[in-house]
């Protein structure tokens, strides 16, 4: 038997994609690409924008057309917020939330032998329990995830996500460093915690667990010589915490604190728990205790009420803080949110106006960080081969700049010593050094 996977969305999804892999393989399926033949297809699917559900559903049409018999199943995020409505999407066979993909090969087999459309999406509001997914082997990658945090607990006026992912819950801690010390041994350089709110991991737990003790803990695991933080809410950097992040050896120089707005009055509207003072203030005490720090965050554009002057007032604190990168995005009203029913909704024009706007400071404020490096000698871990250039390789830093460099062996999985020489669109091109 077949089964093909697609995923959309955060790097949580990528994650339980992984782990679901890993246990239809272990059930005895060959994993095929997404675009080929297979018996089944599993969709991990996300729902925090309008785009995210119609994207889900054009991969449901995907599917169908590749196989019109196969079984398909829809799990996570859309599927948790509107079971009914992809239930009755053709084609559908299995409908699973967000804490049912552990079981995701089972409720697949039962489908499959039954011939009966399965419907499990469990009140993820009631459930506290952290479902447990392990990865140990991640298919053509250097750098592996682990997922030790699940849920939201924020509420922002904008968000679904605490709706379809529930209250917070961590993974058992010495789970985590088990899972850890497995992707070492696996050969692994760099791991990545992710979380839906991972600066919240601990707080249903035990014997004074915290973020910050789980990387000082991963600090000393022998094989692993970097690890990344997924998206962080910018609270989590009290000044203790800077202090103490600092003395790892191990953590990347690297946060993507999300920010969402450069104004304190649009801030307060998307009940986002701090002004853009304290952003900066974070920003400012990273940058002076952690050298060659790079800081990347996400911008929303067109909040409901967001005026001409608001806006200009984050376009100005962006200009001034000079992040090294920004993903920006329009604002996407989402039914059963405050913010779609507020008032003053902005206009789709203005959005598309004030997107590109900040999408051309983005560039100018990413080549002006990126240049900072230019004929330096960086250490850079190579990821993968570039397929349209023969001998090319292409890989980051530990602050997460682009490089790509030329070598006649395989370098995948190898951190070397590097010097940068020419700026590219989006990388630096650089010379092995050993």
């Amino acid at each position: 038997m077949k089964a093909a996977f697609a995923t959309l969305g955060c790097r949580v999804n990528q994650y339980e994609t992984e782990a679901m892999i890993e246990k239809f393989k272990r059930d005895g399926y060959e994993i095929v690409d997404f675009d080929k033949f297979a018996d089944v297809y599993v969709i991990n699917t996300c729902t925090v924008t309008k785009m995210g559900d119609k994207k889900s559903r054009q991969m449901i049409g995907r599917a169908r057309k590749e196989n019109s018999e196969a079984i398909i199943a829809v799990v996570g995020c859309y599927s948790q917020i509107k079971p009914e409505e992809v239930s009755l999407i053709e084609g559908v066979d299995v409908v699973l939330g967000t804490r049912n993909k552990g079981d995701a090969v089972y409720w697949v087999n039962r489908a499959r032998e039954e011939r009966e459309k399965i419907v499990e999406v469990s009140d993820v509001l009631k459930n506290t329990e952290f479902e447990e997914l392990n990865v140990e082997e991640y298919r053509g990658r250097t750098r592996a995830f682990v997922k030790v945090q699940d849920g939201c607990n924020r509420f922002c006026s904008y968000c679904l996500i605490p709706y379809a992912r529930g209250a917070v819950c961590s993974k058992d801690p010495e789970k985590a460093l088990e899972e850890v010390r497995k992707l070492a041994e696996h050969g692994f350089r760099e791991v990545v915690l992710t979380g839906i709110h991972i600066a919240s991991y601990g707080a249903d737990l035990q014997g004074g667990w915290n973020l910050l003790r789980l990387l000082q803990e991963i600090d000393r695991i022998d094989g692993i010589e970097r690890v990344r933080i997924g998206s962080i809410d910018p609270q989590f950097f009290t000044d203790e915490v800077i202090e103490e992040t600092a003395k790892l050896k191990k953590l990347c120089a690297h946060f993507h604190l999300s920010l969402q707005s450069g104004c304190s009055e649009t801030l307060k509207r998307m009940n986002r728990k701090y002004s853009t003072g304290d952003y900066k203030r974070i920003v400012d005490l990273l940058r002076e205790k952690i050298e060659d720090v790079s800081i990347t965050t996400d911008i929303i554009v067109g909040f409901p009420g967001e005026t001409d002057e608001e806006f200009e007032e984050t376009y100005e604190f962006l200009r001034r803080i000079e992040l090294s990168k920004m993903h920006i995005f329009k604002f996407s009203p989402r039914e059963g949110t405050k913010a779609a029913v507020m008032k003053n909704q902005v206009d789709g024009n203005k959005k598309d106006e004030r997107s590109k706007r900040l999408i051309a400071l983005d560039l100018e404020l990413e080549k002006k960080f990126r240049m900072k490096y230019l004929g330096r000698e960086l250490d850079v871990l190579y990821e993968q081969k570039l397929e349209k250039d023969g001998n090319s390789y292409e890989g980051y830093t530990d602050n997460y700049i682009r490089v790509v460099a030329e070598s006649d062996s395989c370098i995948s999985g190898k951190i070397i010593k590097t010097r940068t020489f020419e700026d590219q669109d989006g990388f630096l091109k650089g010379i092995l050094l050993k």
